[in-house]
């Protein structure tokens, strides 16, 4: 179980960092205000997120409007934890929303803020794929074409991209 939370926590965690990253980066070279920049972040980070886990969905022959479902059903808690996390960490670091794109203590801060924030996120996302819910909703449609493998597993996408088998198990 700890495995495939970790898993999914890490992959939650790609699309969320992207996102974090761009929006910050953007909104720092924008001279954007606080606020702004934090909305953006946000915004990219459950726009990427969400993408992430639709890309092997669609690639597999499932529906947009299912993918869809499918990724808002497995990772908007697991999202919105780390996007709160990661927030309240940068700010609360003095100076790192104010600190420029080339300083330590932005990229710092923001590495900081990513690292607590997944660490956040693993117990709930272990909590929801323990109850059925989250990742574990997607899990049962990330199959290739042919169906399950041998041994009863199926093929689940990684952020490495790496193809690893998973044993199928009923949410």
């Amino acid at each position: 179980m700890n495995r495939v939370a970790f898993s999914a926590t890490l992959h939650c965690l790609t699309g969320c960092a992207i996102g974090e990253i761009l929006g910050m980066v953007i909104g720092t070279a924008r001279g954007l205000g606080t606020g702004q920049t934090i909305g953006l972040s946000i915004v990219l980070a459950f726009f990427l997120g969400y993408l992430l886990t639709m890309i092997p969905l669609l690639r597999s022959g499932i529906a947009w409007r299912t993918a869809v479902g499918l990724a808002l059903a497995s990772d908007t808690v697991s999202i919105a934890t780390m996007e709160v996390v990661d927030n309240l960490i940068m700010l609360v670091i003095p100076g790192a929303m104010d600190a420029p794109l080339d300083s330590m203590l932005f990229w710092g801060s923001l590495l900081v803020a990513l690292a607590i924030a997944g660490a956040a996120a693993f117990p709930v996302v272990r909590w929801l794929i323990s109850h059925g819910k989250g990742h574990a909703v997607v899990h049962a449609h990330h199959q290739p074409a042919g169906g399950a493998s041998k041994g009863g597993h199926h093929h689940h996408w990684c952020p490495n991209r790496k193809v690893h088998a998973m044993p199928l198990t009923k949410g």
